[in-house]
């Protein structure tokens, strides 16, 4: 019964979700030095991966959240941590999040777990780490943990951390509809269209109304218009899903780790899974009072405030 009492503690101010996530988001600053390597895939596209090495014979694959990058906050701050603990990282950009736009009319979507294990086989194949750990944030944790559910992981594959997952994208996707969410949604609706008006220059076959995704103000409407036509899903609900990695949790056979915070403004109440982990063995469920969405700050940025990345840390140095 993996489920763990949480130590997690914040000042009174970083109490509530939306400040701790906008503050993680818009407020922290942090910087790493990467190198970039980019790889071709399989239907002719690339992936870039930014390596922060500190030669270690231990791997910890970082992937972002909807819209982010390895330059996103949370991900840097944690690959500074981890490389501090002595683990090499790799940060995974989503295809189209590098700062480049990828080739394809298809970009990523929240259940593409494909180029995750393309990702692994190719660091499996040109590379001799003897452990690879993966931590994602979000979207990149619920790639995570429908990934360790639905393949059968290389033997150095050893565990995995995913934080704030919108493991239920249905429940997600109708929270996030919800007034109190207008800001997030608004932001992360911006960034998509852009990069879909972009895409349909690109692909004048694409057939998709413009002044529609211009008046789109929810996930359900963008993932009718874009992604479930485009990655061949009959609907937006067809699209979470099976997209959604609930129902590949009780498959996981790895020791996995889920953090998510009971006042994030981004999940529903089908996004917590005490029963899944009630009933396995190596799913470990930890949810914080407190911590909104991929923030779990303590109190105004310094090094004792990094509790997700030390709870991470902890986990990988536990399991690894």
């Amino acid at each position: 019964m993996p489920l763990i009492k949480s130590t997690f503690i914040p000042s009174l101010l970083f109490r509530n979700g939306h400040f701790n996530t906008i503050y993680r988001q818009l407020v922290m600053r942090e910087t790493n030095h990467y190198n970039r390597k980019r790889i071709m895939t399989w239907d002719h596209d690339f992936i870039d991966l930014d390596f922060s090495e500190v030669n270690s014979n231990k791997l910890v694959i970082l992937i972002h959240g909807l819209e982010g990058s390895s330059e996103s906050n949370y991900v840097l701050s944690s690959s500074k941590v981890l490389n501090a603990a002595g683990y090499d990282t790799v940060s995974l950009n989503l295809r189209g999040c590098s700062g480049e736009d990828n080739l394809l009319l298809s970009t990523y979507h929240s259940g593409k777990t494909d180029d995750l294990d393309f990702v692994i086989s190719y660091i499996l194949e040109n590379y001799s780490y003897e452990k690879i750990m993966i931590v994602g944030f979000s979207l990149g944790g619920n790639l995570t943990l429908k990934y360790f559910g639905e393949y059968d992981t290389p033997d150095q594959v050893s565990c995995g951390v995913a934080v704030s997952v919108p493991i239920d994208l249905k429940s997600s996707c109708e929270e996030m509809s919800k007034p109190k969410n207008l800001f997030y949604m608004l932001r992360f609706l911006k960034s998509l269209r852009s990069k879909v008006i972009e895409k349909s220059k690109k692909y004048p076959n694409f057939k998709i109304n413009l002044d529609t995704l211009l008046k789109a103000k929810s996930f359900k409407e963008f993932d009718e218009l874009y992604t479930a036509p485009v990655f061949g899903f009959s609907s937006p609900q067809d699209y979470w899903e099976k997209a959604s990695c609930k129902e590949y949790i009780p498959k996981i056979n790895k020791p996995t780790l889920l953090v998510s915070s009971k006042d994030d403004p981004f999940l529903g109440e089908k996004c917590y899974p005490y029963k899944e982990a009630e009933n396995s063995k190596v799913f470990h469920l930890e949810v914080t009072e407190y911590g909104g969405h991929v923030a779990f700050l303590t109190g105004f940025f310094n090094k004792k405030t990094k509790w997700l990345e030390n709870r991470i840390l902890h986990f990988l140095e536990d399991n690894s």
